[in-house]
């Protein structure tokens, strides 16, 4: 039955939503892993349900007439939902590229950066791909040498991991799920994560103990771009986050092994629907 089929899905995305809030107490990687795994399963799960159901198409073995139809079209609307999302996301991002261009470009310690002429301390990689490191006066008046290489370091992480092309497509995902349960509180223990993958990489260059003192120095300002085109140094949403990223810079950091094939298996959950395609008549 699709339309018990699509149903159950949605119930399964709803549940696995709002039982995985509760974020196991290990490692940032271990938290890492479990924060991806609630954010894309429900949406990845209602995609391929979705394209399963638009692949069969609404004939079939149905107990009311109208049953194929009505979840043939609800198949087309939420992958239409998907489609508008993603165009009015890369059309955002498109203008503040655009925006990006007519702020001056000058050469900072070695690198070439966007400056915002503004007081507030502030610097983030904004962009896809090839992301531009924007920088604003009031940082670089703020903070000393050591201090400013110590925060270039760690948005050289974020270009490192590619944060800001990852996170672009993580925010679409998030976008065409935000109507399930604990969907902000998980997207921002995400961006958490996110800030202290990059503290813990720059970390491995620079003084740990001088990127805790610039972030303290910078962190009551907030960002004034989207965090599906930023990744800024000074994102922090709650004192909780800080007390963790500083306590995180402080203490040694933990050996990591690189998550084994099986750590990434759940990924293969969404492809369940698509494999009753076959067998359909």
């Amino acid at each position: 039955m699709h339309l018990t089929m699509l149903l159950s899905i949605l119930a399964m995305a709803g549940l696995w939503r709002y039982m995985g809030v509760s974020a196991p107490t290990g490692n940032w990687q271990e938290r890492w892993q479990h924060a991806l795994a609630v954010l894309l399963l429900p949406p990845l799960l209602l995609m391929g349900s979705s394209i399963a159901i638009l692949k069969m198409g609404p004939h079939g073995w149905m107990v009311w007439g109208w049953e194929g139809w009505l979840s043939y079209w609800l198949a087309i609307a939420f992958l239409g939902f998907m489609a508008f999302c993603l165009v009015k996301m890369a059309i955002s991002g498109y203008q503040t590229s655009q925006q990006l261009r007519s702020y001056r470009q000058i050469e900072l310690y070695g690198r070439s950066v966007k400056l915002l002429d503004v007081n507030i301390p502030y610097i983030a990689q904004i962009g896809f791909w090839q992301p531009d490191l924007l920088i604003s006066q009031g940082l670089i008046d703020t903070l000393d040498s050591e201090h400013l290489q110590a925060v270039l370091a760690h948005e050289q992480a974020h270009y490192y991991y590619r944060d800001t092309f990852w996170f672009f497509w993580l925010a679409w995902l998030r976008q065409i799920t935000i109507w399930l349960p604990n969907s902000q509180v998980i997207w921002d223990d995400l961006l958490a994560l996110r800030e202290l993958r990059a503290d813990r990489w720059a970390a491995q260059t620079t003084d740990s103990l001088l990127l805790a003192e610039s972030l303290l120095l910078v962190v009551q300002y907030t960002t004034a771009f989207a965090d599906s085109y930023a990744a800024a140094f000074n994102h922090v949403d709650s004192p909780d986050r800080l007390t963790q990223r500083i306590e995180a810079l402080i203490k040694p950091a933990e050996l990591l092994k690189p998550p084994s094939w099986w750590q990434w298996s759940w990924l293969l959950l969404p492809l369940l629907p698509l494999l009753i395609v076959p067998l359909h008549k």
